[in-house]
């Protein structure tokens, strides 16, 4: 048997790949994998959940970049419902709708951002097959208002009839269940004016949430004006503006006509419509979910056409500032209603409950309530925000579910709290995992898996199977974890860089593996934080290149810092894995690799020239964003991989001063590395990118000369990213998704190998 040599000279690595990719053009092999999520539990904005009214325990729930969620009862998890998306645009869920006289139907209106595309997803067994229709109307799962709604709603009388309100492009009606949709061109032309205002801007998405047109927000039908198998002919839409937001269609949608005597001024986030007939409404004045400074509830009784102000406290200045953002009624005593405020940060939001209608209220928020959080401990620190649903539970009133900014809770006994007792709530988020990891390692001692999550700082996962007993990392906090690093000799030396107070140094060093941590002595100067780390290979010598900062060294632990001459700002430097005093770097704009000998002091380049920049993806070695990633082989020195989305895949065995291009690869989003194979001395390499044509996760035993597929069409989780290998274990992987967590798979023994 051929065993590939890791260092073999550039021009034989060259001959014996172009043999490959003839080979590899004529078939490419498909390995299964069993897939599952590395347990943290919860970790992000849960934007809405939804029960079905006639089948008991099944709800759905739908978050802002993590895709959807089934509940399942029997077991008591949560069911990802969007791992086969393969589009990251769709993996932010706008918002979600059950048929509520078909137990099997469900919908979600599916795209992040309104600059990239939307669809609404159809499926007839609960989601887990879908049908995709592509809409031109622009959704925005991860922008302003995000928590409102439901913005889509089936006909409780006809199920093939939809409607949806869109951020910028008026309402939408389907009559074929989805599959197409046309305009309703009478609906008022309302919230044009703040769409104008974010053109003007220019405003970008993953930065101007607030400054997005948020549009329709709630369409909600009144099925006592229909009967079953007509359409239902009235229905309410309301719109996010301070000025008049609520209509009504009375001939099933087709005009619409503002409602007499509303309040104006605030926003409407939630409208949810009681068995006798009655709406109550919660809003705001901004959309949400960053700011709102005031708000209200109100009733509304469509037979009288009167509005009652049943805000249960109301909002102050300054510190007392907040809006209300959720609103549910139970569906057996029309008069039981909740609602959540939000954004009030000081002491904290609150949740009431009323049963008499809004009359009169309970807080039950006390300082008796408790809090399991058992399940996830690092939300024993966390305390719930942004509750952007609540939900009764049709079929049981003891049991209320509200949403917040890092997962689901849930009580079992809230009635107790009508006879003035306490009410206990759970962290109940297993299986939905919905955080977004910044960086990962696999280090070849101590635990398997450490993480960098954005929002919740990260993690040493001792156990893959169980939320980290210890909760986050000890010592410093920060926001954001957004690069880890391991010396390659000594690998329980591990920095880490964050996002954190200015005053506060924002890079730790831990020496133990993870277990604890401890702040750098200082920050290099003119820095801005966070940024990329590494750490040379016998764990002496720290290269930080904070945001838009040049890369400085250390040889103390931060106390001191110098410029690493022969680096421009920004630029990533990698630790060779043997030799501590080589490291390496990528000229971002004139395609060079640059190398030091003298422990990170000062860079020349290697003879390696690449593509401009411009004609390379986009630059060289930024960070996670970068158009090309420089990595190194673990346990070889020299042995260089460069991965380039447009460029594909380039190596070097000789320090970088020559690359061999892999013409197997056409694109490489990230790589990783691994235990080698049996009967091989190199690690295996685990690639997200495009190899023969396909768009897919693929493992490497020689040296990228063939390449094995080894996810599948239901394992496709929208964007892979930080792929990284376990020395220690052949075959695992882990990688980073845009949503939904950490992912880890092993070669699955239950299934023979296939061809694709």
């Amino acid at each position: 048997m051929y065993h590939r040599n890791c260092n073999a000279p550039g021009a034989v690595g060259l001959v014996l790949l172009g043999l490959c990719g003839l080979m590899q053009a004529r078939a490419l092999s498909a390995e299964p994998y069993a897939w599952r999520n590395v347990v943290i539990g919860g970790g992000g904005f849960v934007t809405g959940i939804v029960p079905h009214p006639r089948q008991k325990g099944l709800m759905y729930a739908r978050t802002d970049v993590g895709g959807a969620y089934r509940w399942d009862d029997r077991v008591r998890r949560w069911i990802p419902l969007t791992d086969g998306i393969a589009d990251m645009d769709f993996t932010g869920i706008e918002s979600l709708a059950v048929d509520p006289s078909d137990t099997n139907r469900v919908y979600l209106a599916a795209g992040i951002y309104s600059r990239g595309k939307a669809a609404i997803l159809r499926s007839a067994d609960q989601g887990r097959t879908w049908q995709q229709t592509d809409v031109p109307f622009k959704m925005g799962g991860n922008e302003s208002g995000r928590f409102n709604g439901e913005r889509l709603a089936v006909d409780p009388n006809d199920g093939d009839i939809l409607f949806f309100g869109s951020r910028r492009d008026g309402l939408w009606k389907s009559a074929n269940r989805g599959a197409t949709w046309q305009r309703v061109i009478n609906f008022p032309d309302v919230g044009s004016r703040e769409a104008a205002l974010a053109d003007a801007a220019d405003a970008r998405p993953w930065f101007g949430f607030n400054q997005q047109p948020v549009g329709i927000v709630c369409v909600a039908f009144d099925p006592a004006s229909g009967r079953p198998g007509s359409p239902t002919s009235t229905l309410y839409a309301a719109v996010s503006t301070t000025e008049t937001n609520l209509y009504r269609s009375t001939d099933g949608g087709t005009t619409w006509l503002a409602v007499d005597n509303q309040p104006v001024g605030l926003r409407p986030n939630h409208l949810a419509r009681a068995s006798d007939g009655t709406f109550y409404l919660t809003c705001g004045k901004e959309p949400g979910p960053n700011t709102m400074t005031d708000g209200a509830v109100w009733k509304f009784n469509p037979q009288t056409g009167r509005w009652t102000d049943i805000t249960p406290l109301k909002p102050g200045k300054g510190d007392s500032s907040f809006g209300y953002g959720a609103v549910a009624v139970d569906a057996l005593h029309p008069s039981t209603i909740m609602v959540t405020t939000f954004a009030r940060w000081h002491p904290h939001d609150e949740i009431f409950r009323s049963t008499n209608a809004g009359a009169s209220w309970t807080q039950l928020w006390q300082d008796n309530t408790q809090w399991d959080c058992s399940r996830a401990p690092y939300t024993v620190n966390r305390n719930p925000h942004w509750m952007g649903t609540i939900m009764i539970n049709p079929f049981n009133p003891d049991q209320v579910w509200f949403t917040t900014g890092f997962g689901i809770w849930s009580s079992d006994q809230v009635t107790q709290a009508d006879a003035g007792g306490p009410t206990d709530w759970a962290f109940l988020d297993t299986g939905l995992e919905e955080t977004v990891p910044l960086a990962l390692i696999s280090p070849p001692e101590g635990a398997h898996l450490l993480s960098g999550v954005g929002d919740i700082d990260g993690f040493r996962h001792d156990d893959l199977d169980q939320s980290p007993a210890e909760g986050t990392f000890s010592g410093p906090r920060y926001g954001n974890t957004e690069d880890l690093a391991f010396a390659g000799e000594k690998p329980q030396f591990i920095v880490r860089t964050g996002t954190g107070r200015r005053d506060a140094v924002r890079a730790a060093l831990s020496a133990d593996g993870g277990k604890t941590w401890t702040a750098l002595g200082s920050e290099p100067p003119n820095s801005a934080g966070a940024g990329t780390i590494d750490i040379s290979a016998n764990g002496q010598t720290i290269v930080w290149t904070p945001r838009r900062s040049e890369p400085h060294y250390s040889v103390n632990q931060g106390t001191n810092w110098t410029a690493c001459a022969g680096l421009a700002p920004g630029i990533r430097v990698i630790a060779d894995p043997v030799d501590p005093a080589v490291f390496y770097a990528c000229g971002m704009h004139d395609g060079r690799i640059l190398i030091s000998t003298n422990g990170a002091a000062s860079f020349f380049p290697t003879p390696a020239v690449f593509p401009a920049a411009a004609d390379f993806g986009g630059g060289f070695g930024g960070g996670g964003g970068a158009g090309a990633i420089l990595s190194a082989a673990p346990g070889l020195k020299g042995n260089l991989w460069l991965a380039s989305r447009a460029n594909g895949l380039y190596h070097s065995s000789d320090a970088g001063a020559t690359f061999t291009k892999l013409n197997t690869v056409q694109e490489a989003n990230s790589l990783g590395f691994g235990k080698a194979a049996p009967r091989q001395t190199c690690p295996a390499l685990y690639l997200a990118g495009k190899v023969g044509g396909l768009q897919a996760l693929f493992r490497s035993d020689d040296t990228g000369e063939t390449w094995v597929r080894i996810n599948d069409d239901q394992h496709q989780y929208g964007w892979v990213n930080h792929v990284t290998g376990d020395p220690r274990i052949y075959g695992r992987v882990y990688f980073a998704t845009g949503g939904r967590g950490i992912i880890y798979g092993d070669p699955d023994p239950r299934q023979a190998k296939d061809s694709l």
